[in-house]
Parts: structure tokens; C-alpha cells; sequence
């Protein structure tokens, strides 16, 4: 027997779970089009009031993967998605699309999965145009650039067909819903490891779940305590860790890694260019609190990539790549790549 939309919204006023199938069953009427926009901005909404599961979040993710369009990798090892949730209002330079050329000069192999900004002043789609990329690519050819560059960018729209039936009821109602926090759950590369940010301390306890459930490998879902969705340098950070089919629950400090720990304000960007500006400034290691984050944030990246053994020995590597100049020139070779499949 199948739910009704009008039968889950009732089980959302009253505060009570959508179990997995039901959930299933209304998430693919969403995603096909065939739920009323009325009912479907009803259901999100009644979701986020009685907070939404990890059972809800995970059966939610597991029929967007079904609608995506995928990009076929044939080797897994070292393969990591950088990603934040973004929504955590601090207006930083792009700290994750910076931690993905790091990482990939330090043998990871990434695949991004973003958007334009919609809550920052700059998305990773957007600071990467800036920068010169192509980000408008076909799947097999975001596999391409992954096997030639280590990293292959993923535009969410191209690869997410069926947000379109969605997106007009997200753009009225204009609060978080559950799909602010589908995004890093939904790589459509099927990335195994993952260095994922959220914008609120309850996530990291969901969402490293629901990745557990949703069969991830070697997991980093951070919170910083400033409220940054990324590992920070203002404060200590929440850590949720999958690995080996276990999760673990900790802090950690930058002091942990020799680290000083001084204030985020001056990684603040107005725009996708100065976001450009300061990537390639922490790329092209000047020193400064903006190569000390990525720096930071790309250790632990290959820390959950399993290129580095702890996230002090990535740090160390995340050092190496950036001090030899191998992170700025992975720019250059994204950037000369991507621009052979200009339409």
C-alpha cells in the first residue's frame, strides 16, 4: 500500500517519521513531476518542521542518485568528493574548490560536485569560470577529465535533470528544505570517500549516517564550531568519520597540527573574483590565513581520500603540493582540458 502525499503530510504534522519505502514512492513523484507544487512545497516544508530523519534523508538520496545522470569511473582508488552544503552564511572565498587542486597535486583523484552561489556571494561554478574553466561538460567527458587531470568538476544542473520539476517551489518557498542537504549526498561519479561541510553541528551525526547507509567507504563530515562549513582555523571543528563501516565522533583544533588559530574575516569575498584572487594567492603560497585553510582542509581531504594516513600527514602533503607549485599548475591544466570541449 502506498502513501498518499496528503496521507505524508499528516504523518509530518503529527511529527512522524515517512519510513523508507513511502519515502521512495514520494520522492520519485517529486522528481518526475507528478506530485502538485502545492503538495510537493507542503510535504518539504512539513519535513523540515519535524526535522527530517537519516532513514527519510537516506531514502530522499537514494532516488536522486537513481535520476542523475552518472559519470563512469573505472578506478576508485584515491577517489574523493570535496563538497560543502554551503548555506553557512560566512561568505568565504571558495575554500573546497581551492582544497580540490591541493589535493589532486597530492595524488587524490576528485570529482567536485557544485553550483552557483545561492546562499554565498560565489559558488564553485562560479570561481571556477572565473578561473577559466570550462564547467559545462558532458559525463563521459568529466570522466576524461578525471583520468587526464585527477579532477573532474560535476555542474549540479547538468547532471541533476529532474531538480527542474522542483526548483520553482525551492525558489518560492526560499528556506532550507531537504534538498540543501541532498546535494553532497548525490556525487554522481559514485565517489567512495568524501570530505563534506555542513552548515549546522546536527548534520554531522546525519549526514556521516546516511552516508554509511547509503554504502560510502572513508568519510569526513565537518562542522566548524564558528559556524563555517568546512574544517576552520577559527575554532575547533566537529568531525563525524566513516570508516570502515564504523562512525566515529570528535573534535578537532588547529592547534592539533601546529596549526595558529586565528579569526576566518579575512577570507571574506564580495564576488567570484576576488574568490579568484585569493584561491590563487593560497595556490601560489603566499602566506596568509587563506593558504593556512586550504592547506588545513586539503590534508583532510586526502586523509579521507586514504592517500594520507592521518590528516597531519596530508597536511604535510597538502604543504608539499602547494610549496612546489603542482596545486597552481593543476589550475592551468583543469582550465586547458575543459577548454577543448567548448560547444
Amino acid at each position: 500500500m502506498t502513501i498518499t502525499p496528503q496521507e505524508a503530510l499528516q504523518r509530518t504534522i503529527e511529527h512522524r517519521e515517512i519510513f523508507h519505502d513511502e519515502m521512495l514512492h514520494l520522492m520519485r513523484l517529486i522528481m518526475r513531476g507528478d506530485m502538485s507544487p502545492v503538495m510537493s512545497a507542503a510535504i518539504i516544508t512539513g519535513l523540515r518542521v519535524k526535522k527530517e530523519t537519516i532513514g527519510e534523508i537516506t531514502a530522499a538520496a537514494t532516488v536522486m542518485r537513481e535520476f542523475a545522470r552518472h559519470v563512469e569511473v573505472a578506478d576508485n582508488a584515491n577517489f574523493v568528493d570535496i563538497v560543502g552544503t554551503g548555506g553557512d552564511g560566512s561568505h568565504t572565498f571558495n575554500i573546497s574548490t581551492a582544497t580540490m587542486f591541493v589535493a589532486a597535486a597530492a595524488g587524490a583523484k576528485v570529482a567536485k560536485h557544485g553550483n552557483r552561489g545561492v546562499s554565498s556571494k560565489s559558488g564553485s561554478a562560479d570561481v571556477l569560470e572565473a578561473l577559466g574553466v570550462n564547467i559545462d561538460l558532458q559525463p563521459d567527458q568529466v570522466a576524461a577529465s578525471i583520468a587526464e587531470t585527477g579532477m573532474g568538476f560535476m555542474f549540479a544542473p547538468n547532471h541533476h535533470p529532474a531538480m527542474r520539476n522542483i526548483a520553482p517551489v525551492r525558489r518560492e518557498l526560499g528556506v532550507r528544505t531537504i534538498f540543501n542537504i541532498l546535494g553532497p549526498l548525490t556525487n554522481p561519479a559514485g565517489a567512495p570517500n568524501q570530505l563534506m561541510g555542513v552548515f549546522h553541528p546536527d548534520l554531522v551525526g546525519i549526514q556521516v549516517r546516511v552516508m554509511q547507509r547509503l554504502g560510502a567507504q572513508h568519510v569526513l563530515v565537518v562542522y566548524g564550531k564558528d559556524g563555517m562549513d568546512e574544517v576552520s582555523l577559527g575554532a575547533a571543528t566537529l568531525v563525524g568519520e566513516l570508516r570502515d563501516g564504523e562512525v566515529r565522533e570528535y573534535e578537532i583544533h588547529p592547534e592539533d597540527f601546529g596549526m595558529q588559530m586565528v579569526s576566518n574575516r579575512t577570507l571574506k569575498v564580495e564576488n567570484a573574483e576576488e574568490s579568484r584572487t585569493m584561491l590563487l594567492e593560497a595556490l601560489g603560497n603566499k602566506p596568509g590565513v587563506a593558504r593556512e585553510i586550504v592547506t588545513l582542509n586539503a590534508g583532510t581531504a586526502l586523509y579521507s581520500a586514504n592517500v594520507a594516513n592521518s590528516i597531519a600527514d596530508g597536511i604535510q602533503l597538502a604543504r608539499e603540493a602547494i610549496a612546489s607549485g603542482r596545486a597552481r599548475e593543476k589550475v592551468d591544466e583543469l582550465v586547458r582540458f575543459t577548454q577543448q570541449f567548448k560547444r
